[in-house]
């Protein structure tokens, strides 16, 4: 497993800390989470968007193939 450091300022470590107490989780527990959240948004963003440019130039495309 790969590890990474970042700076965060003391005001938001201790809102990610707040954060995670208030869903009774830890800080990692809760980092993780968002940051598969995250990743799995994108994802679905690039694919939703994908599909609308392929479905609105579909026309387009059949004329050029």
């Amino acid at each position: 497993m790969a590890a990474i450091t970042i700076d965060l300022s003391d005001s938001q470590f201790q809102q990610l800390q707040e954060l995670a107490r208030a869903h009774g989780i830890t800080l990692d527990v809760l980092l993780k989470a968002s940051l598969e959240d995250w990743l799995n948004s994108q994802k679905s963003e690039f694919v939703d968007t994908a599909n609308y440019v392929l479905t609105k130039n579909a026309e387009l495309y059949r004329r050029l193939a």
